[in-house]
């Protein structure tokens, strides 16, 4: 009779993580990378794609509960991995985010093959989760219910080489009707001054030479330690990072948002032009429902001020269509207040219930049918306004920071893509035999049409400009090219530090 060995599997043990939702998530993932790869982990990319598994030994859901179908999403991507973990159940599965923090042990209930599920303020436990779930042949459930250590303190993978995240805080202190974040990620906790410039002067002497600060609501930067102006201070000391080319933070609340962030923005020149700022509604009856606490002359007030100073800047924004209760009238609101800030482009969503949320069970929730009428009136009206100002910046010259995987038609157009410093996306070409520049690279490049969502730049196709700016944000892209990721850097060392700053740290960001 003849036997048949089955092949032994590999000794490398490998991850994949996998992110849904903002760019805290994205920003936790990185540091969930970092984790795994100092416990030995290799990520399954790394490998000659002949080589991979059907699936890493370790696949991390790092997931969202603020988008519509979060729920769906998450147990439909389970039920994928079902069979791969029945043929080989070796493999370890872990959930983790917003979603966990929300449903904890029902995950578990509803898909019994996953090991582990840990919350937004434990994401550094998730070695030790998973060691104890392989010895105790069980599912490990570990959610913090407020913050024990910053992750920034935890060891870091980043996406990339030129580009880096920088959490100020986490948590939030509002109490919007139709977010569930505050009671996911907890109150807000503040790192201190000196220690997120240490952490940018880090990213920096890595070849990093753009920086975007996070925070659920980052211009409250500073209420644990009685700093109501420290988030402009943080932005000007930015300023003083010699290699920084530059700034971007996210996102600021209305309600908050003071003059002097306005002037620190203005001032210091590697802060970006570009201004993310949350409107959700134009009617001040449905921002009182919301909690949101600010009305739309206050919101306008604030764009006009930002562009007194900023005539350029250009201005994001988050709008909800249909929250319960919301009339026409109130829709009319909404419509008027996107006409008179011009945004240059804005996140629109149909709101859905969230369960957990007051506004998950006010009255007169609104049928989808009105509901998908009036998102796609706004869709028209933003589109239009987005439109009308990119054709403004046709025959300019922009600066681009050239990006990786920016343009999914690059190859298709032979363009090379990358971000304005208003964060406009553009697409540009490069004329044969010009110096082909490296993500990221600057380079100056001339728009020759403005398109609803983006910018293109083939003016130097005839004769317009074209200057490649080398920089240490491109050394650092090239130097990783042999990297198990091409351009990927390697696991960085946390940073410290959470809570009340030391009396002798005040004067760091001044």
């Amino acid at each position: 009779m003849t036997t048949h060995a089955t092949a032994p599997r590999s000794a490398t043990k490998t991850y994949d993580v996998r992110t849904h939702g903002c760019q805290m998530n994205v920003h936790d993932s990185e540091r969930l990378a970092g984790l795994l790869e100092t416990a030995g982990y290799v990520d399954v990319n790394s490998l000659p794609a002949a080589d991979r598994p059907e699936a890493a030994d370790v696949v991390v859901f790092n997931t969202c509960a603020v988008r519509e179908n979060a729920d769906n999403k998450l147990y439909g991507n389970l039920g994928q991995l079902r069979p791969v973990k029945t043929k080989n159940p070796d493999m370890q599965i872990a959930v983790g985010g917003c979603m966990a923090q929300k449903d904890r042990s029902t995950i578990v209930q509803k898909a019994p093959w996953v090991d582990v599920v840990f919350g937004t303020n434990n994401i550094g436990s998730l070695p030790a989760l998973l060691d104890r779930a392989r010895h105790n042949k069980r599912a490990e459930v570990e959610i913090l219910e407020s913050l024990e250590v910053f992750p920034s303190t935890l060891p870091t993978r980043r996406d990339s080489a030129y580009a880096g995240w920088v959490s100020i805080s986490v948590g939030c202190n509002n109490t919007c009707t139709f977010c569930i974040v505050p009671s996911l990620r907890g109150k807000e906790a503040d790192r201190r001054p000196g220690d997120v410039l240490a952490e940018v002067q880090a990213l920096v002497q890595q070849g990093v030479v753009e920086v975007t600060l996070l925070g659920q609501n980052v211009n409250t930067y500073g209420v644990e330690f009685g700093d109501r102006l420290a988030f402009g201070k943080l932005l000007r000391a930015c300023g003083d990072i010699d290699g920084l080319e530059r700034v971007r933070f996210t996102s600021p609340h209305p309600a908050a948002f003071t003059d002097d962030v306005i002037s620190a923005m203005a001032q210091t020149p590697n802060v970006m032009p570009s201004l993310h700022m949350p409107l959700q509604s134009g009617s001040d009856r449905v921002l009182k429902a919301m909690r949101r606490s600010y009305r739309s002359d206050r919101f306008l007030g604030i764009i006009d001020r930002v562009r007194e100073q900023i005539p350029d800047a250009a201005i994001t924004t988050d709008i909800i269509v249909g929250f319960p209760g919301e009339t026409d009238a109130d829709f009319e609101e909404t419509l008027r207040v996107v006409r008179e800030s011009r945004f240059s482009s804005a996140f629109t969503f149909q709101y859905s219930i969230r369960p957990g949320t007051p506004a998950a069970t006010m009255p007169d929730q609104l049928p989808k049918a009105v509901v998908q009428e009036r998102y796609e009136r706004l869709l028209a009206l933003q589109e239009e306004i987005s439109w009308a100002g990119n054709r403004e910046l046709e025959g300019r010259d922009v600066e681009v920071l050239v990006a990786t995987g920016e343009g999914r038609k690059d190859a298709e157009t032979h363009r090379l893509s990358g971000r304005a410093r208003d964060n406009r996306l553009v697409h540009f070409a490069v004329p044969q035999g010009a110096e082909l520049p490296r993500p990221g690279d600057l380079v100056t490049v001339g728009v020759t049409y403005g398109a609803p969502h983006h910018l293109v730049a083939d003016a130097a196709l005839e004769g317009g400009s074209y200057v490649v700016r080398r920089s240490a944000g491109g050394d650092a892209w090239a130097a990783l090219q042999d990297a198990p990721v091409p351009g990927k850097p390697a696991v960085s060392l946390g940073m410290p530090g959470v809570g009340r700053p030391a009396v002798v740290a005040a004067p760091t960001c001044g």
